[in-house]
């Protein structure tokens, strides 16, 4: 499997894993003996080195590593053969989730508005608690964006599919 890692955002390396257990680093061989000391933490030696290595945060949707290695923290984004063909066909921007609303998923009450109009939310941040049969569901930013409408209050009954947030 052959990737393009991106290191800290600065150098670019090819990185072609052989079946054989030898990896080509922008085609030069190379066959470093690593150990799995326990989950996520790894000890390589390579070229009369050796190296102490952990991965930090793997977040497999992005293919983004962070990686201590012997105290020095790096961040690794990895690319496949498809995805360097979509950015040079320049289809990667669809990639990059652009959110216009944030929907009802179900009928519900709404319990909470976590967010103002305005505000920057990032991924993952709590926008709205709704209820619905009996439990409440957290609703969070399905990408990075700014709140530029919300369309309920506390205690408001929505339907499914129902506008709940507009984003910038």
């Amino acid at each position: 499997m052959i990737y393009k890692a991106t290191i800290n955002d600065k150098r670019e390396i090819s990185v072609d894993l052989q079946s054989d257990g030898t990896v080509l680093l922008d085609g030069k061989t190379t066959a470093p003996d690593v150990s799995q000391i326990k989950e996520g933490i790894y000890h390589i030696i390579h070229g009369h080195k050796s190296f102490n290595s952990e991965v930090i945060k793997y977040d497999k949707e992005e293919r983004l590593l962070h990686i201590r290695v012997n105290n020095n923290v790096y961040k690794v984004q990895l690319r496949d053969r498809f995805d360097v063909l979509l950015h040079e066909l320049g289809m990667d921007a669809a990639k990059s989730k652009k959110v216009s609303e944030l929907k009802a998923p179900m009928p519900g009450l709404v319990v909470e508005v976590c967010v103002s109009e305005g505000q920057d939310v990032k991924k993952g941040d709590k926008l709205v608690v709704l209820e619905a049969m009996k439990m409440e569901n957290i609703l969070k930013a399905p990408a990075d964006a700014v709140v530029k409408k919300i369309s309920i209050t506390k205690g408001q009954t929505v339907e499914k599919n129902e506008a709940l947030i507009l984003f910038v």
